[in-house]
């Protein structure tokens, strides 16, 4: 696909129904080019703020009529170029159309448009009891969360958006608006093309209205932190505990480099050992005995120092320093880049994947503190970067190729949950070999044209 060259016509066509929700500011514009990841910014040419599906559907049209690319846009946290403008085009910025349409107290679920973020809905559903699990760390749109198929710290006990969306609405390349199903909990017709949907990166169409999936807020909460004296041994001592039958809410892992780096960024004094946190739910009384047991079982990896809360405060605290990652990483190497990468394993093979991803970053000599949901076999590894090091860069890049690699070798995937992108295509392809290419027919079939999110998976 060439470069569009018909943004005027473009900007004609759409300036009487949508008049100041459309800009082409370079400032703006450059607002909403990738931003979050080691892929450089490639902005839009055109930043449009659609209210409704219909605004939506009318762009589509124009846009399809055109030849013009369409690139949705939500928090802007994608890490993989999911949001950049390879070939320019329009960006539909979604943040507008962030309402809760129903809450269906007694169905446990809920209607919502996609600019909503996860934070506002579970404030927005917390007088109903209920709230929405799925926690990526950004409080990211509801649109992007389906569209990348996120996932996050609560995975391990209620899967991730692909289990939490019922039934989507959808603007597709054509400027249809479609429904993808209705709010019954499971459904037989055809093929399912919510799933389809969710996950595409907005290559195959534009969500425009999410049904989700709701959980009763639990009775009782309780977080617990300990400290092991390796990383094989955290591991071994997650999937023990999975193995056992804990129904564990959360359970993240923090290597002793993003200790160091979080006690360097907030100090709090952590011992610079490997960390698990963990959450339990459920009744006062089972949640006492989820932490009796998960102390016993973790004891016989050699962890130290366990400390568990259950006031909300205090669990919020523990939790932040998980939260605060991202950042004290950055301060470890002022004026770095930082480079996520995300692959994930079976449970069985996580101690070996993460080991051997450690070992081979410092033979390399790269700083790259890791992070993971461990309790599904997901790790997450910060690659810090000069961003003006070509040499550094391509050190960076390649070491990611590899983890990929190695996550694939032991019958893992080179993304658990930040998808594909820019970054990750060539990843993809070694991975799914000819499956790459019925993906291929099906973007084709959909979108013939080639405007939805070009330059992306494939």
């Amino acid at each position: 696909m060439q470069r569009p060259i018909k943004i005027d016509q473009v900007t004609a066509a759409l300036r009487d129904r949508l008049k100041e929700r459309l800009s082409a500011n370079p400032t703006l514009r450059s607002q909403h080019a990738n931003t979050a990841s080691w892929v450089p910014p490639e902005p839009p040419d055109l930043v449009i703020f659609p209210e409704t599906a219909e605004e939506v559907a009318f762009v589509v049209s124009v846009c399809g009529e055109l030849g013009v690319p369409i690139i949705p846009f939500g928090a802007g946290t994608s890490v993989e170029g999911q949001v950049n403008a390879p070939f320019g085009g329009v960006c539909l910025d979604m943040t507008r159309m962030n309402r809760v349409l129903r809450i269906g107290a007694r169905d446990l679920d809920c209607t919502v448009e996609p600019g909503i973020t996860r934070k506002a809905l579970n404030l927005a559903l917390r007088d109903q009891g209920l709230f929405f699990p799925i926690d990526p760390g950004a409080d990211a749109t509801l649109g992007g969360m389906a569209s990348t198929r996120a996932s996050g710290t609560n995975a391990v006990r209620y899967g991730t958006m692909k289990d939490n969306v019922l039934a989507l609405e959808a603007v597709m390349p054509d400027g249809r608006i479609i429904r993808t199903a209705n709010r019954a909990r499971k459904t037989a017709t055809g093929y399912d093309l919510t799933r389809l949907l969710v996950g595409a990166e907005g290559t195959l169409g534009i969500i425009t209205k999410l049904t989700l999936r709701l959980h009763g807020i639990p009775e009782a909460i309780a977080v617990a932190r300990c400290h092991f004296p390796s990383i094989e041994a955290a591991c071994d001592a997650a999937i023990a505990s999975i193995q056992f039958g804990l129904p564990l809410a959360r359970m993240e892992l923090m290597d002793a480099l993003t200790v160091g780096a979080i006690n360097a960024y907030s100090d709090t004094g952590l011992p610079e050992q490997p960390i698990l946190l963990v959450e339990f739910h459920g009744s006062p009384a089972s949640v006492a005995e989820q932490l009796k047991n998960f102390e016993e079982i973790v004891s016989d990896y050699g962890a130290t120092d366990l400390v568990s809360v259950d006031a909300p405060e205090e669990c919020n605290k523990l939790w932040q320093a998980r939260h605060d990652a991202w950042w004290a990483a950055l301060r470890m190497r002022p004026g770095c880049l930082a480079y996520t990468t995300d692959v994930c394993v079976p449970l069985s093979r996580l101690s070996e994947c993460v080991s051997l991803a450690g070992a081979e970053a410092q033979r390399l000599g790269l700083l790259a503190p890791t992070v993971g949901h461990v309790g599904d076999g997901n790790f997450h590894m910060l690659v810090l970067l000069d961003p003006d090091s070509t040499s550094e860069k391509k050190l960076g890049l390649d070491f990611a190729s590899w983890l990929a690699n190695l996550a694939m070798s032991m019958d893992g995937t080179c993304t658990g949950e930040h998808g594909i992108g820019q970054g990750k295509q060539d990843a993809l392809r070694r991975e799914l070999g000819d499956s790459t290419e019925y993906m291929s027919a099906i973007k084709v079939a959909l979108d013939p044209l080639g405007i939805m999110n070009p330059g992306k998976i494939f």
